[in-house]
């Protein structure tokens, strides 16, 4: 019997082609060629374009014949490309009527939405000709990372410590000490650092494709970008300017590198995702992608054509859209299983509920097929339960018993109560606990425990200034948050007095010792362990410079405050009933409640009544938590203005009292606690917080 090869090709220039395969979207490289898949509906026509590398025309163009659209899918298998020297792009031919939601143009050559590397911007800042039409170009990547048996860590939830930070200010200061400043490569090169100060997570603020010109302007003979990167132009790529070797086209092996190198450190990897808008921004936008392939499937349009504004960046991705569901969800499956992210965090995930129409729905299916998705299984899935259109879910964000949240009600409680908001003590209680009260049905890990993050005020300056000043942003200090319920500690910005200095490093470390001895999952903000500032820039979205950078000199200034948080993380570390998941505190089997609230006398206390001044007590049993003796933990805040004496819980016989942290003094000696003199109360300096802990006579904690 004779075989025939039914496998027939067509030939242009020096390439041969056929029809492809539907799956996997994108450009997928395969034995001797690469298969080219695209979803049009709408679109009359599909041209692939090539180009040479950094070539301003195409060097050949492919239509895709009848034959190789399946259902709305445009597939070719093209044979001969030389990989490393080609990107390419498409064109789509159909109807443009604006009015109708239709955008078709031929003559643009747009960017592959599942493109997994990008080219135009491969060097951060380096201005691009803007002459080009086809600004943003696919490139080719081979999957042939060695991972060495490498894996999502899959920490326990409860027990994450997480840090959040922007790639390039990271270290791009030249105080980082670095060889490889503002890319993936520097903060491999600070492992040791972050294993040293103890988190094991790192969230890294959007590192999809973006462009850094986009609004890009001079103020001030500076020029601002769009620094902070939400504002996805590749949802599959990551962001070139971000690698030192992106020149070379190793972006992507650079940032796997990094991460593993990270997971071998015992340190997991987030990211910060923008799914809610893309960078095509309104109708007077550009055509980048999305766009120009089938517009009226990727966006929310009013009747009469225009983009429904949801995020404040111009459009609103129509997510539950069947299509855009599965770009989402192929999007996170692929940074899951090529790059070995831990997790994702959610930017204005309340859109990702809202239907065509920018309703928001009850049962969003996007968000309950992320929560049960099989190959997100074990993956972090964390919300920002708000958006930009009014829409505020934190404590009902439609959770599918998967997802957790960034708890902006802890933040806000925790600032207005230590400046000296004596109403909010009753919130304080349940924030302290893990937010029973909004997550009770789930657990304490629903609950992303935060002071400080990227977006408002760093931890110094929420004690160094009253107001916003954001004058450097150009939109004469109109931007940014009003409401940031920082107190400066008697001056604004910086000030020779000992005494408000003292102050102010007092009341940050008020507000960690709460954070890290909170249920839930705590988030520090990247140099706010040192005293970052950015003078009180509280969006400083635009600011590739001092304002944003972290001054790595700060370590060696502030290293008492430094070694304070370093140590508190070790101690919540060490100490599991801290970081319980549950909302059990009934007695345990130290015969006390596994959480307890307490005033300035112990066990008296009104949960309901306004006051400044309260202690709260974990008892940590030994046998349910795996420690090796029982130990009570009591932690007194005063938040007056003058000092109080506490009076502490009788522990049982043969348990003794010591100091662990105070903040009066910079101490942090958790391993070498002194004994309390007096057993009976201790007095707290005013405005300050201390640790002790209850431990047997003569024996280790």
């Amino acid at each position: 019997m004779k075989l025939i090869d039914t496998f027939p090709t067509n030939k242009i220039g020096d390439l041969e082609y056929c029809i492809g395969r539907v799956f996997p979207f994108g450009a997928t490289v395969t034995d001797g060629g690469v298969n080219f898949s695209v979803f049009s509906k709408e679109a009359k026509s599909c041209t692939l374009v090539l180009y040479h590398h950094g070539q301003d025309e195409p060097f050949i163009e492919i239509p895709f014949p009848e034959e190789f659209r399946i259902g709305n899918v445009y597939t070719m298998m093209v044979f001969g490309i030389q990989l490393e020297l080609t990107e390419y792009g498409y064109r789509f031919d159909g109807e443009f009527a604006p009015e109708k939601g239709l955008r078709f143009d031929k003559n643009n050559v747009l960017l592959d939405p599942y493109a997994k590397s990008v080219s135009g911007r491969t060097v951060w800042g380096r201005e691009p000709d803007w002459s080009k039409q086809f600004q943003h170009r696919g490139q080719f990547v081979r999957d042939d990372f060695n991972w060495e048996g490498d894996k999502p860590l899959e920490i326990p939830q409860n027990e994450l410590i997480i840090y959040e930070m922007h790639v390039r200010s990271f270290t791009e200061h030249e105080s980082s000490g670095v060889r490889f400043r503002g890319t993936y490569a520097g903060i491999t090169e600070k492992i040791p650092y972050l294993k040293e100060l103890g988190v094991n997570c790192i969230e890294l603020m959007p590192i999809f494709e973006f462009d850094e010109f986009e609004n890009s302007r001079e103020v001030n003979d500076r020029k601002l970008y769009n620094y902070w990167g939400y504002s996805t132009v590749d949802f599959f790529a990551p962001k070139a300017g971000y690698a030192a070797t992106a020149s070379f086209g190793m972006e992507a092996d650079e940032l796997k590198s990094m991460i593993r190198k990270l997971h071998r450190e015992g340190i997991e990897v987030i990211l910060d995702v923008v799914f809610n808008h893309t960078a095509e921004g309104n109708e007077n936008g550009p055509s980048i992608s999305y766009r120009g392939i089938d517009n009226r499937t990727y966006y929310l349009l009013t009747p009469d054509g225009y983009y429904y504004n949801f995020s404040g960046c111009g459009n609103t991705m129509n997510c539950n859209n069947p299509v855009v569901r599965n770009v989402v969800l192929d999007c996170l499956r692929y940074w899951v299983s090529a790059y070995h992210v831990d997790g994702f965090r959610f930017d204005l995930a309340s859109i990702l509920s809202r239907d065509e129409n920018g309703a928001p729905m009850i049962d969003p299916p996007l968000l309950d097929s992320i929560a049960n998705d099989a190959v997100l299984g074990k993956s972090i899935l964390i919300a920002e339960a708000w958006d930009a259109g009014g829409l505020y879910q934190v404590g009902s964000f439609p959770a599918f018993g998967r997802w957790s949240e960034w708890n902006g009600k802890y933040r806000d409680c925790l600032r207005k109560f230590i400046k000296g908001g004596a109403e909010c003590a009753p919130e304080l209680y349940w924030r302290i606990r893990g937010s029973n009260d909004m997550y009770g049905g789930r657990s304490a890990a629903a609950s992303i425990n935060f002071v400080t993050c990227h977006d408002g005020f760093t931890l110094y300056d929420l004690t160094a200034y009253n107001e916003k000043h954001n004058e450097a942003n150009g939109e004469d200090n109109r931007d940014g948050c009003n409401d940031n319920d920082s107190w400066n500690c008697g001056c604004e910005g910086e000030t020779d007095s000992a005494e408000i200095n003292a102050l102010r490093y007092r009341q940050m470390k008020n507000m960690l010792t709460i954070l890290l001895t909170s249920r839930g999952i705590p988030m520090l903000l990247s140099g706010d362990e040192f005293a970052n500032t950015q003078w009180g820039n509280n969006n400083a979205y635009c600011q590739d410079n001092e304002i944003s950078w972290l001054d790595w000199s700060m370590l060696d200034k502030n290293k008492e405050l430094y070694n304070y948080i370093r140590k508190l993380i070790a101690f919540r570390k060490s100490h599991p009933v801290l970081s319980a998941n549950s909302f059990d505190h009934s007695n345990n089997g130290t015969g006390y409640p596994e959480l307890s609230f307490h005033g300035t006398k112990a066990w008296n206390i009104d949960e309901q009544a306004s006051g400044l001044c309260l202690a709260y007590m974990y008892a940590e049993d030994s046998m349910k938590y795996g420690v090796k003796k029982d130990c009570f933990i009591y932690i007194a805040v005063n938040a007056h203005w003058e000092e109080h004496r506490y009076e502490l819980p009788v522990i049982p016989d043969g348990f003794e009292w010591k100091l662990a942290f105070e903040a009066y003094g910079f101490s942090a000696e958790p391993e070498s606690a002194k004994r309390l003199e007096d057993q009976t109360g201790i007095t707290i300096g005013a405005r300050s917080t201390a640790i002790l802990v209850g431990v047997q006579k003569n024996g280790k904690r």
